[in-house]
């Protein structure tokens, strides 16, 4: 991540409503997006098959990374790893060229982020 500026985008399930409705909003702002620097990195606690299908079912333009194994080790370093549900929490971080976090918010499971909001390409 080192020289660019990162959007990291916890969500908690593949293939749920809300997860979808977050993840394809991106996809169809990747021009917004482009245009400051900032490149989308989604995480969930799914497993790399799950994701794969899910990325070519929804046509993600940005990488889908997977939190499966050590499960949830990732989210736990971030403090968004729910360990109940073995999910990830709505959780989202912009880290900086120089590595510097420079935004951190978590939303519950249940309730959707206006991501383009928080990663400053309007609504």
């Amino acid at each position: 991540m080192h020289g660019r500026r990162v959007a990291l985008i916890f969500y908690p399930w593949a293939f749920s409503s809300i997860c979808t409705s977050e993840l394809t909003e991106l996809r169809d702002a990747q021009p917004r997006l482009a245009a400051l620097d900032l490149e989308v990195l989604a995480v969930s606690c799914d497993p790399m098959f799950s994701l794969r299908a899910y990325s070519d079912a929804e046509r993600l333009p940005f990488d889908l990374l997977t939190d499966w194994w050590p499960h949830g080790r990732i989210a736990g370093d971030y403090g968004v790893f729910d360990p109940e549900r073995g999910c990830a929490l709505r959780g989202t971080f912009i880290v900086g060229p120089d590595g510097v976090l420079e935004h951190a918010s978590v939303t519950a499971i249940g309730e959707r982020r206006d991501l383009l909001a928080l990663l400053g390409a309007g609504g």
